[in-house]
C-alpha cells in the first residue's frame, strides 16, 4: 500500500479519495512510455501522438483528434472552436467549464457563459435549453454553443438525455461541446460505447489522466473543420508540444488496459455507499466512482480530523465531504475508510 504525506501534513497516507487525478503510472505504462516512437508533433510528425488520436476518433465516431495537456486546455479550445467573440454558450451551473477552469473561455476568448440551473444529480432538461436560448435581440449575445459534462459529478447523463439535450439545441442552430473527462465511466456503468453519446455533439473532450490512469493529457475529437480551429487555438495557447509521443503512449496503453476495469472503481465506491448506510444522520450519494458524505454538521471538523488520524485523505469540503475511487485505490483501502467512519460514529 503506497505510503506518503501529500498536502503538507506529516500524518502517512494510507488512502487517498480526493480525486482520480492522483494516481501514478503503473510499470508497464512507464515501460509503454520510455520505447514510444516519437517525432515532432507540431510538424503533425509524432506517429504515437497520430495513432492515439486517431484511436479516439474512431471510438467516438468522429472525423478527427487533437492531443492536448489537459482538460481543461481541451475544453477551453473546444469552446472556443464553437464560440465568437461576445457570443454565449449555455452551460449547467454545477458544470466543471464553469466552476473550476479559471473562467477561461470567458478571459481567453470572450464567450459568455449562461449557467442553467440542475436538480440534485446535475441534470436539467430540453425545456431548460430552449428558455436560455436567447431570442434575436440588439440587446442580447447570440447563443452559439451547448456545452454538457458526463459525468457530472459523478451521475450519468444517459445517452437518451444528452439526445434530447443535443435536440434542442439543434432547434436553435446551436453547435454542442461535451466535456467527457469521465465519459469511459459513464460508458462502463452504461454498458455502451462513447460513440452513443459522441453521435449527438460536435466535440468531446476525453481526458486520459482521470479513471485512465495516465499522468497527463486529452483528446479533442470532433468534425475536421472543429478540430482544424481548435489546433490553432491550442497552438495560441502555447499547447504545441514536441516529442510528445511520450505521453501519448500512456493514453494509448490506458485505452488497452484500463477502460474496463473502471468497473471496479464504480463497485467499491458502491461497497463503502453500503458500508456506511447503516450510519444514522450520515447522508451518502453513490454514484459510478464518486461518494457525496454529508455528515451532521457539528461532527463535520471532528470526523475529518478523524480520518486524517486514520491516514485517510478525501475532499473536506463542508457540508458535503466527496471521496473518489481510482486506480490506486484497492479493497483493504476501501475497507479502511467504512471502519474509520463507523468507529467515528460509534464513539460520538
Amino acid at each position: 500500500m503506497h505510503q506518503s504525506t501529500p498536502m503538507g501534513t506529516d500524518r502517512p497516507i494510507r488512502a487517498d479519495f480526493r480525486s482520480d487525478t492522483i494516481t501514478r503510472a503503473t510499470t508497464a505504462m512507464r515501460d509503454a512510455m520510455a520505447s514510444a516512437e516519437v517525432g515532432d508533433d507540431v510538424y503533425d510528425e509524432d506517429p504515437t501522438v497520430r495513432a492515439l488520436q486517431e484511436r479516439l476518433a474512431a471510438m467516438a465516431g468522429k472525423e478527427a483528434g487533437l492531443f492536448l495537456s489537459s482538460g481543461t486546455q481541451s475544453n477551453l479550445v473546444g469552446v472556443l472552436s464553437h464560440c465568437g467573440r461576445g457570443d454565449e454558450f449555455l452551460i449547467g451551473r454545477t458544470s466543471h467549464v464553469l466552476l473550476n477552469e479559471a473562467g477561461g473561455a470567458a478571459a481567453l476568448g470572450s464567450a459568455i457563459p449562461w449557467p442553467i440551473e440542475v436538480d440534485e444529480t446535475n441534470h436539467f432538461s430540453a425545456d431548460d435549453v430552449r428558455a436560455a436560448v436567447k431570442e434575436p435581440d440588439q440587446h442580447h449575445p447570440v447563443t452559439t454553443l451547448l456545452s454538457l459534462e458526463n459525468t457530472a459529478n459523478g451521475h450519468v447523463q444517459s445517452v437518451d438525455h444528452v439526445g434530447s439535450l443535443a435536440g434542442a439545441a439543434r432547434e436553435h442552430g446551436l453547435a454542442v461541446h461535451l466535456d467527457g473527462a469521465r465519459l469511459f465511466n459513464a460508458a462502463v456503468a452504461a454498458g455502451v460505447g462513447i460513440e452513443a453519446w459522441a453521435a449527438h455533439v460536435d466535440t468531446v473532450s476525453l481526458c486520459l489522466s482521470k479513471g485512465l490512469g495516465a499522468p497527463i493529457g486529452s483528446v479533442l475529437v470532433g468534425d475536421r473543420a472543429s478540430i482544424g480551429r481548435a489546433h490553432r487555438l491550442r497552438k495560441m495557447l502555447g499547447g504545441g508540444m514536441r516529442q510528445v509521443g511520450h505521453l501519448a503512449a500512456a493514453g494509448l496503453y490506458a485505452l488497452d488496459h484500463h477502460v474496463d476495469r473502471l468497473a471496479e472503481d464504480h463497485a467499491r465506491a458502491g461497497h463503502i455507499a453500503a458500508g456506511m448506510s447503516g450510519i444514522d444522520g450520515l447522508s451518502v450519494v453513490h454514484a459510478t466512482n464518486m461518494l457525496w458524505v454529508t455528515p451532521p454538521a457539528e461532527a463535520h471538523s471532528a470526523l475529518v480530523d478523524h480520518l486524517l488520524a486514520d491516514g485517510i485523505l478525501a475532499s473536506f469540503w463542508a457540508p458535503t465531504m466527496r471521496f473518489v475511487t481510482h486506480l490506486d485505490i484497492d479493497d483493504t483501502q476501501a475497507d479502511l475508510v467504512v471502519d474509520s467512519f463507523t468507529r467515528f460514529f460509534d464513539g460520538a
